[in-house]
C-alpha cells in the first residue's frame, strides 16, 4: 500500500505549499481584483488556458468534443487545454494564476467560498456526478453499503477532490464518524485500476471508462451509482450538479467577452450532444480515450449515462442547495459557515449564448 500512500502525501504537500505561498495574493482575488485582461494570439484570438480534471473522463467529454468540433476556433478562442487527473490540483493551478479556467465539479466553488476565495460556475455541463462507488469483487459480500466502509481504504482521485467529498458524505450519511475510513489518492484510469487490482483500496469512486474497465477485468462491481439524476437524488438527497466551467470571480469581471465566448462554445456543444447518438459522439473522441476498454464498451457506457449531460448549461434550481447540504455534513470549512450560493454560479452568460 506504500506507493499509493506516498502519492497521496505528495499531492497533499504540493497543495498545502501552494496554498501557503498564495495566501496574501489570493486575498485580492477574493475581493474581485487581481485578474488580468485575456491575452490575444497573433491571429487575434482570445487565449484562454483551461485545465480539466481528467480530459479522457466521460464526465468531462464536452471539452474535447468542443475542440474537435471546432467550436473554440469558431468563437475566436485559442483554447489551451491541460490535463490534471485530480480536480483539487486543477483548482490550485487556477488560484495560482497558472490557468484561467477549470472544468471540474461545482462543489469546489462552495468549498472555496467558505475559505474566502471567490469563484463561480458559468456553464453547468452535468446534472449528475457521473461517478460510481465501486467495491472490490472479493469484498462484495462484506461491503454492501457505505455503512460497511468502517476501517476500509477508499480510493479517490485526490485528497480534497470531489470524489473525496462524495465518499466522505456517503460514509457520514451512513453513520460513520470522521477517521473511521481512510481516503487514498489513486487518480483515475490505469492508476485506479492498479490500486484495485493490487488490493491497495477496498472500494473507490471513479467514472467511465474506468468503471467499464474494472467490470471487464472482474476487479470491482458497482455499489452506489451516481451516473443519473435519479441515482444522485436517491443517494444525495437532491439534484447534484457536478462538471462545470468555473473561474475566479475576478477573471469573470475582468473578461466578460472571453467568458461569454466560452459559454457560447459549451452551450453549443451540449446541444450537439443532445442531437447525436453515443456512437456519433464517440467518433469525435481521440482513439486513445477508449483504447483500454474498447470502442464498443465506451459507446455502451456513454449510452448508460448520456442523460447526465445538461441539455442547456443552466444550473438546476435545487442543485446548489443540495451540494451545500452534502458539504455541510462533513466538511469543517463549510459546516457552520454562511455561504452565499448566488455568488457560486451565474446563468447570465448561458442565457445570452446563441
Amino acid at each position: 500500500m506504500t506507493p499509493v500512500r506516498h502519492t497521496a502525501t505528495r499531492r497533499t504537500a504540493t497543495a498545502l505549499l501552494a496554498a501557503t505561498a498564495l495566501t496574501l495574493s489570493l486575498a485580492a482575488c477574493g475581493s474581485g481584483g487581481g485578474a488580468k485582461p485575456a491575452a490575444k494570439n497573433d491571429a487575434g484570438e482570445l487565449t484562454v488556458k483551461i485545465m480539466v480534471g481528467g480530459l479522457n473522463k466521460q464526465i468531462y467529454l464536452p471539452v474535447m468534443l468542443a475542440k474537435n468540433l471546432g467550436y473554440f476556433k469558431a468563437e475566436g478562442i485559442d483554447a489551451q487545454l491541460s490535463d490534471e487527473p485530480a480536480g483539487v490540483d486543477a483548482e490550485t493551478a487556477m488560484l495560482a494564476g497558472q490557468v484561467d479556467a477549470v472544468v471540474g465539479f461545482y462543489d469546489h466553488t462552495i468549498d472555496l467560498q467558505s475559505k474566502g476565495k471567490s469563484t463561480e460556475s458559468v456553464v453547468q455541463l452535468l446534472r449528475a456526478p457521473g461517478e460510481v462507488e465501486m467495491v472490490r469483487t472479493d469484498l462484495a459480500g462484506a461491503v454492501k453499503s457505505p455503512a460497511d466502509f468502517k476501517g476500509r481504504h477508499l480510493g479517490v482521485t485526490g485528497l480534497g477532490s470531489s470524489t473525496n467529498f462524495l465518499t466522505q458524505y456517503l460514509a457520514e450519511k451512513n453513520g460513520l464518524k470522521p477517521g473511521e475510513t481512510t481516503s487514498i489518492a489513486v487518480g483515475a484510469g490505469s492508476t485506479f485500476v492498479a490500486a484495485m487490482q493490487n488490493k491497495q483500496i477496498d472500494a473507490g469512486m471513479t467514472t467511465e471508462p474506468t468503471i467499464s474497465l474494472l467490470q471487464q477485468k472482474g476487479l470491482a462491481q458497482p455499489l452506489i451509482d451516481l451516473r443519473t439524476a435519479e441515482g444522485a437524488r436517491a443517494a444525495l438527497g437532491g439534484t447534484y450538479p457536478s462538471s462545470c466551467v468555473y473561474l475566479t470571480s475576478a477573471y469573470v469581471q475582468q473578461n466578460p467577452e472571453a467568458v461569454q465566448k466560452l459559454a457560447n462554445v459549451f452551450v453549443k456543444t451540449l446541444k450537439w450532444i443532445q442531437a447525436h447518438s453515443p456512437a456519433e459522439i464517440t467518433e469525435q473522441m481521440p482513439a486513445d480515450y477508449y483504447a483500454g476498454v474498447g470502442k464498443d464498451a465506451y459507446v455502451k457506457a456513454l449510452e448508460n449515462e448520456k442523460a447526465m449531460y445538461s441539455p442547456d448549461g443552466l444550473m438546476p434550481s435545487d442543485g446548489p442547495q443540495t451540494v451545500l447540504n452534502v458539504l455541510s455534513a462533513f466538511d469543517p470549512t463549510v459546516k457552520g459557515h454562511t455561504v452565499d450560493l448566488s455568488k457560486t454560479y451565474t446563468d447570465a452568460f448561458v442565457k445570452k449564448a446563441g
